[in-house]
């Protein structure tokens, strides 16, 4: 039998849920770091912000929190426009392994960011989808899966077996190895950034990550 003592210890816990979990999203929802107004920048953080502007245009998303330290983002800067735009591995493969670490790291921004990226670069739209679920995804093509099980194994193991170090670089040589080490550690910067920072989602986009339960 259910006494009046169950039913006001299970009220209780559903109301400390309710609670928890609404001040979760406030948190969530809180922009710790929003954009620098002009007048209060230094002149390293102008100098940094007119230096990024000629070179990639406005200040955006993670780069919003960097300018708090203007150095970073020049040296940043660099790091992203090589990994970005020049590496080894072609956009389809570069863009699945920033996925895939922005599903570790249940990082909206920087999924929402390159979601599409990595679709128009080729990436099956079923893998995208099971990245996102947080599911193996199925019928890779066999570079795919490498990049995959290389980069879930770095993520998961912080570091990869022996087999899975050799099917890397047969596949992609030591270069490609690096580049995809190079893309998982710079993007999970760029994770750690927004998720301190709470910074949000640009203005209309939906949110097409949901966070893993912890």
């Amino acid at each position: 039998m259910i006494t009046y003592q169950d039913r006001r210890r299970s009220g209780l816990v559903v109301l400390a849920f309710v609670v928890s979990f609404s001040f979760c999203l406030s948190a969530e929802a809180q922009d710790r770091m929003p954009p620098i107004p002009a007048d209060k920048m230094t002149e390293a953080q102008k100098k940094a912000v007119a230096e990024f502007t000629a070179a990639r245009g406005s200040l955006t998303g993670p780069w919003v929190a960097l300018l708090r330290s203007p150095e970073v983002v020049n040296r940043a800067r660099a790091l992203s426009d090589y990994l970005r735009f020049n590496s080894s591995l072609p956009p389809r493969l570069s863009e699945f392994v920033i996925l895939v670490t922005a599903r570790q790291w249940s990082q909206p921004y920087e999924w929402n960011a390159h979601q599409s990226l990595a679709l128009k670069g080729g990436l099956n739209p079923e893998i995208v989808k099971a990245v996102a679920e947080g599911r193996r995804p199925q019928h890779m093509a066999e570079d795919e899966e490498v990049a995959y099980e290389f980069c879930v194994e770095l993520h998961g193991n912080h570091s990869v077996s022996d087999a899975t170090y050799a099917r890397a670089v047969a596949k992609f040589g030591e270069p490609g190895v690096i580049d995809m080490v190079g893309l998982t550690g710079y993007y999970t910067l760029i994770s750690m950034v927004l998720n301190t920072a709470r910074t949000p989602l640009p203005a209309g986009a939906a949110p097409a990550l949901a966070p893993f339960p912890r």
